[in-house]
């Protein structure tokens, strides 16, 4: 099947049937940025239950070996994610101008568009998406759901709720795991003896089109996520892979009510590079359009200072990562992309 030459938008990917040149990949194995999607093996993150008296210890593990897992028995009510998973499809039905009603600006980070990591990969990725990262989400709503914004509002703040509640419950068990807890945390200790967030959190939800050629196309390049932890609800369509040095891309299989976590480059700071934030991609289908909606739980906002934790370096390791703030380590991933952590690395550390 021929490419076509003509650019397209994203919110009309749903009714192509040929794939366009700008959307056109090279799937070959002498292209380190992206692996063939044959690449990915049959292998599988672990499942963990949350409510095993070993979970501090598994997830550890998981966070070692993978810096990825699935967990169940997590705590959050089936309802609502089928719900977050209907109001993503309600949004991505919509014809293409309602949809740019809700487009993001350059003020924002909130609002309709494509993967903020495109600017960095010749090629588009075939996925459209919705990102809620402020307040301002709020007047997107109305304009595209004028009837149903307040319902549809209330919706978005009970899932940030449960899922910023889920985050703090996995980041004491995975610090944990290295022998430390949030009070090691100088920032983090004192937001939570203050009452107030922990971190900033962004919701993103992603729309999959079925793809008339998957083989050539991308729906999300292989990046790392710049947080702290990120937890993702998927569709039953598979398409989400890991990447693990020994073993290649790994998908991984949607389970009816199991989540994903992945650990990201903020953590992989915090554990002084123990637990290595994980790369990761999507990949598309011909038969099915898949949806997720992914959690994103940042770091502190301002000034605050990001360092290695002293406790897991330790009184005789050196301290692989200069301190940076939030801002300043946004501000090089979106200028250096997957060096972002190489650019902030110690060269030669000393104790």
């Amino acid at each position: 099947m021929s490419s076509i030459t003509e650019d397209v938008s994203i919110e009309n990917l749903s009714s192509l049937q040929t794939l366009p040149d700008s959307f056109t990949w090279k799937h070959t194995a002498a292209d380190s940025v992206l692996p063939p999607s044959s690449a990915a093996v049959k292998e599988s993150i672990p499942i963990i239950n949350l409510s095993d008296p070993d979970v501090t210890t598994l997830l550890g593990n998981a966070c070692k070996t993978w810096g990825a897992f699935q967990i169940a028995n997590h705590g959050v009510p089936q309802k609502l994610l089928d719900d977050i998973e209907s109001l993503s499809k309600t949004f991505f039905d919509m014809p293409s101008e309602r949809k740019l009603e809700a487009a993001s600006s350059d003020k924002g980070a909130s609002g309709y568009g494509e993967p903020r990591i495109s600017t960095f990969f010749e090629k588009k990725m075939w996925s459209e998406g919705m990102t809620i990262a402020d307040g301002s989400y709020r007047n997107q709503f109305l304009k595209i759901w004028p009837r149903d914004y307040t319902k549809y509002c209330r919706l978005v703040e009970e899932y940030k709720g449960e899922m910023e509640k889920l985050a703090s419950r996995l980041l004491s068990s995975i610090l944990g795991s290295l022998g430390v807890t949030v009070d090691d945390i100088e920032w983090a200790h004192k937001a939570k003896n203050s009452g107030s967030k922990m971190g900033s959190s962004v919701i993103r939800l992603n729309h999959y089109p079925v793809c008339p050629e998957p083989e050539r196309a991308m729906g999300l390049a292989a990046h790392t996520d710049t947080c702290l932890l990120t937890i993702l609800h998927q569709s039953n369509m598979g398409g989400l892979q890991v990447f693990k040095k020994e073993s290649g891309w790994v998908t991984v299989e949607p389970i009816p009510g199991v989540l994903v976590v992945n650990i990201g480059d903020l953590f992989h700071i915090l554990s002084n590079g123990k637990f290595h934030s994980v790369v990761h991609r999507a990949i598309v289908n011909q038969t099915r359009s898949r949806i997720s909606v992914a959690y994103l739980w940042g770091g502190p906002a301002g000034d605050v200072e990001i360092s290695p934790i002293s406790k897991i370096a330790g009184p005789v390791g050196p301290c692989l990562y200069r301190p940076v703030t939030w801002s300043e380590y946004l501000r090089i991933k979106f200028e250096v992309f997957d060096k972002a952590l190489d650019a902030i690395r110690v060269v030669n550390p000393t104790n």
